[in-house]
């Protein structure tokens, strides 16, 4: 009886393993953990990370407009509430599961778009993305040849680049300090002080929370016709004691210093983050377009290198510098062969000090006073034909916005004229100045 009642339950968890093979076994190749939405002034992205790869599929509909997102072998482990889908062309969002296994996403959508979609691999900030781009489609309107032609007696245009944006939050310092916060507080600063001044005319690269391709910054530099690009950020290193402002030129043979190679790495990398592609030359004859491609940086990086020189020299007056010269590296950024450019790291976010400096309103504007300064300088001696500064030279004058802690004394230093010749050109009767007083610096 003992044996049989054994024999049973050998039969018995045999069927069952049997049973276990024949059941199906469902296995999710990714889960949807997060979503994020950036709004751009060309387009609308949507990110969706995912807990690994996945293959996806994506489709218009229309009447009502709608693009559908199939991802395979996959489950909703977030919510899509709570996005902000003002000023995008996203009405709503909608998600199910698709034959028990598959996650279907709809956009509704309040136009049509040019949507584009792809992956990116996890990296040292996000998981693996699964990056929804949807293009405004705009009517093309036709320039005429004033808009083509730049104008004489023109002002000179000075391209502000916030480093980083959207999905690219950049250096995190202590306290959350985020670089690409920082930089386009300060870019909006450096931008009032070039509006401010008849000669000069500041824009924005980057005027939102959101990122753009190292590339498509000196595109947008260059439709806007700018005479100078600037390139705005706040650096980190591993070593919390690392401190100081730098200035960087493009290098065409490679970095200056070990710090430098770091720096162009770890910058070039965003494009990564953004999902990114470098342009090609194709169609191109490779020797012509060396030859014209040295020709023009070369002269360009000369402008950049002195017109660095001036800028490195006034922001050592309001912060540490990191290096006395101005050091070049092989920034994507500055790649343009046809407008001088700088990159500025406006200190370490990674060092404590230095964080709690950049994220207050009274250092990041004499941080922006400095930058606008060393430009204005560097236009003053060097004027563009054509513009303004060059039709009334010397005859042009110098605006100062007073910032906390300021003395009229360290003010006359900064611009190598004498206190009492800054007080008879102004009209002043005493030392004393106050914060947001305009000065006018006579010309040397």
């Amino acid at each position: 009886m003992k044996n049989f009642l054994q024999h049973i339950v050998i039969l018995l968890k045999s069927s069952a393993i049997a049973v276990l093979w024949l059941m199906p076994i469902q296995l999710w190749a990714a889960d949807i953990e997060s979503v994020r939405l950036w709004r751009a002034p060309d387009k609308t992205r949507l990110v969706l990370d995912l807990s690994s790869t996945v293959e996806h599929n994506i489709f218009s509909l229309q009447n009502p407009n709608r693009l559908v997102v199939d991802l395979s072998d996959s489950r909703i482990k977030t919510t899509f509430e709570g996005l902000e889908l003002r000023n995008t062309p996203i009405a709503g969002i909608r998600a199910a599961v698709r034959n028990k296994t598959d996650v279907r996403v709809v956009l509704d959508l309040s136009g049509t778009v040019s949507p584009k979609s792809f992956t990116l691999p996890a990296n040292e900030q996000y998981s693996n993305r699964l990056v929804i781009d949807l293009f405004d489609n705009k009517r093309v309107i036709s320039r005429t040849l004033d808009e083509v032609v730049k104008k004489k007696d023109r002002r000179i245009i000075v391209a502000i680049d916030a480093g980083h944006g959207g999905e690219d939050p950049g250096a995190l310092g202590p306290r959350r300090v985020r670089e690409k916060v920082v930089v386009l507080q300060l870019a909006k600063k450096i931008k009032k002080l070039f509006d401010g001044n008849p000669n000069f005319q500041g824009e924005l690269v980057r005027s939102g929370d959101y990122y753009l391709a190292h590339r498509k910054r000196t595109q947008i530099a260059r439709d806007k016709q700018a005479d100078f690009f600037i390139s705005i950020h706040a650096d980190a290193f591993t070593d919390p004691s690392a401190h100081g402002a730098s200035v960087y030129a493009l290098s065409t043979t490679g970095a200056t210093s070990e710090q430098a190679r770091y720096l162009a790495d770890k910058e070039n990398r965003a494009d990564l983050i953004g999902g990114a592609s470098s342009l090609s030359l194709d169609g191109r004859d490779e020797v012509l377009a060396g030859v014209l491609l040295d020709l023009s940086m070369n002269a360009t990086l000369r402008r950049s290198l002195d017109a660095g020189s001036y800028v490195l020299k006034n922001m050592g007056t309001v912060a540490r510098l990191h290096k006395k010269k101005v050091e070049q590296a092989g920034f994507l950024v500055l790649k343009s062969p046809d407008i001088p450019s700088l990159l500025l790291e406006t200190g370490f976010i990674s060092n404590p000090n230095e964080a709690q400096k950049l994220s207050t309103s009274g250092y990041q504007n004499k941080m922006a006073q400095a930058i606008f300064e060393g430009i204005e300088q560097y236009f003053l001696d060097n004027p563009p034909p054509g513009t303004l500064l060059a039709k009334n030279g010397n005859r042009v004058d110098r605006i100062y916005v007073v910032a906390p802690g300021d003395t009229l004394s360290e003010i006359a230093v900064r611009f190598n004229v004498s206190m009492k010749k800054i007080k008879r050109y102004n009209k002043m009767s005493s030392n004393k100045i106050r914060v947001g007083k305009k000065i006018k610096i006579p010309p040397r």
